[in-house]
């Protein structure tokens, strides 16, 4: 597989380079060019957009207005594409609007208007989610009055744009300490989003609920309760997004709101079929429920897999299994296998690790296995 980074590849540094030529009086592409690809492959995708902004930025004009006029210059005639997003010949789209982003939210933070109307166009051929940023964190009421008629634009990226652009806790970008502490300024943006026409809107919704949720807990279950309220399948599915991780840690509001009552069961058993389980391998394990309950109920079963530290200490982790409605009495066996492989996001220990079950937020049954690690891995 093709490497993330080269998504910002020297083909589109030369096509960069040919469009400022013919925006940029005395434009020197030749050096331009040989400054930027000089060190380009040893970085990663944003050091390489960084890299292109900071190179960019010595060869544009110093005037704002005529700065501005030639990165809007550069811009692909083409909007709205959904797929192959390439810059080329025509202009500029897709990963070649990363850098001139940040270029726009280094030079215009003392011009919110002109800067706000060129990534509104640029978003439109890409996302400028990480550069409207700068600008809330300089003046959040004024970021925000100028991106709240947005969520009525005809253009699927400016709408999500409003969203993205606003979450709290962006992955790879400047995170919005205001919004952390208090997230309500957002919240009538996101109302006006929940049941927009297109999923990539409201997959975008659900995500920054989801940042809310891991400081306001308790307000996300309230919305997370209005909204389910006659809501259709498309909005639910919004709503179970949003909550996901609520969910998996097992916060009450929020399985009250999905109908998820504290179950009434009994764990007959819950067993690994092998106690030493080599790396790479899979730990196979099973559990029998039993229903003390005197009604019907709506189960999500999830495993907790509580991984060994580097200090000897266990740490869980949460995977999704399943959901299921258990009759009054209804003893039900569930089997599953997860399998110890390598994640980029996790270094095993050898040693002791556990198993165990959260049902409807309320945990069950405690499991041991040894795990053996290859001799150059311990």
């Amino acid at each position: 597989m093709e490497p993330f980074k080269n998504n910002i590849s020297p083909d589109l540094v030369r096509c960069l380079g040919g469009h400022f030529a013919r925006h940029v009086r005395g434009f020197d592409r030749q050096a331009y060019e040989a400054a930027i690809l000089s060190d380009l492959e040893q970085l990663e995708l944003k050091q390489r957009a960084a890299h292109i902004a900071d190179v960019t930025d010595r060869h544009l004009p110093d005037n704002l207005c005529e700065r501005f006029a030639v990165l809007e210059a550069v811009l692909h005639p083409v909007t709205e594409i959904a797929f192959d997003r390439g810059s080329d010949e025509k202009g500029i789209r897709g990963w070649g609007i990363m850098p001139l982003g940040m270029i726009v939210s280094r030079s215009g933070l003392d011009d919110f208007e002109k800067s706000f109307a060129l990534l509104k166009e640029m978003t439109r051929r890409a996302t400028a989610e990480f550069d409207v940023r700068p600008f809330l964190d300089k003046d959040q009421d004024r970021a925000l009055a100028i991106m709240a008629p947005w969520v009525r634009d005809r253009s699927v990226h400016v709408r999500r744009l409003v969203s993205e652009g606003t979450r709290p806790r962006l992955p790879w970008g400047m995170r919005l300490r205001r919004l952390v502490e208090d997230p309500s300024p957002t919240l009538p943006l996101l109302e006006a989003l929940k049941d927009d026409p297109e999923d990539y809107v409201r997959r975008s919704v659900a995500n920054h609920l989801n940042d809310i949720a891991k400081d306001h807990p308790d307000l996300v279950a309230e919305l997370a309760a209005r909204w389910l309220k006659g809501a259709d399948r498309t909005r639910e599915k919004l709503v179970r997004h949003a909550c996901r991780s609520l969910i998996k840690q097992g916060h009450p509001a929020t399985l009250t709101a999905f109908g998820l009552n504290p179950p009434e069961i009994r764990l007959e058993g819950l067993s690994i079929e092998s106690p030493v389980v080599s790396y790479g391998d899979a730990v196979a394990f099973a559990a029998d429920l039993v229903s003390t309950g005197g009604t019907s109920q709506d189960l999500v079963i999830d495993y907790l897999v509580h991984f060994r530290k580097a200090n000897g200490t266990l740490s869980p982790k949460v995977f999704k299994w399943t959901k299921l409605r258990l009759a009054p009495g209804e003893t039900i066996s569930l089997a599953r296998i997860h399998t110890i492989r390598p994640i980029t996001t996790r270094v095993y220990y050898g040693g002791t690790q556990a198993l165990s079950l959260r049902i409807n937020g309320q945990d069950f049954g405690h499991v041991e296995f040894e795990l053996v690690m290859p001799e150059r891995q311990r």
